[in-house]
């Protein structure tokens, strides 16, 4: 199965990082990357239509502008037809209780991951979930 990447993140080692693995484990050329929500928001917008593949986003929780949990809120506003072809996984090194509660109740947030990215753990979930 093909997927399209997007990687909110603004930390750019982190995003070369995430980047580099995801390339080598998924046979990828390409992932798209948004520096922060407000970023990931507009790259959104600007495909919701004619996204023929499943998209994986890839969300870091802290960032400036605009954060992992008001993208969240953001995204909720998105047409339903769109959002069943995304799957969200948060990415953080937090260890705020409230952050990972919050991130494991949203509605639309398979998993919260670790960093540095878990790519092994990744895949299993992607392809045995």
């Amino acid at each position: 199965m093909e997927f399209n990447f997007l990687l909110i993140e603004d930390n750019v080692i982190d995003q070369l990082v995430t980047t580099q693995l995801l390339k080598k484990n998924f046979d990828l050329t390409e992932i798209i990357i948004a520096n922060n929500g407000k970023e990931g928001m507009q790259w959104l917008h600007d495909h919701e239509i004619g996204l023929d593949d499943p998209l994986i986003i890839l969300l870091d929780i802290r960032m400036p502008e605009m954060d992992g949990f008001e993208f969240l809120s953001e995204y909720e506003k998105l047409p339903d037809t769109f959002k069943r072809k995304t799957q969200i996984f948060m990415l953080s090194s937090t260890l705020d209780s409230e952050d990972i509660q919050r991130a494991e109740n949203n509605t639309y947030v398979q998993r919260l991951l670790g960093k540095p990215f878990p790519v092994k753990e990744f895949k299993k979930i992607i392809f045995h979930d």
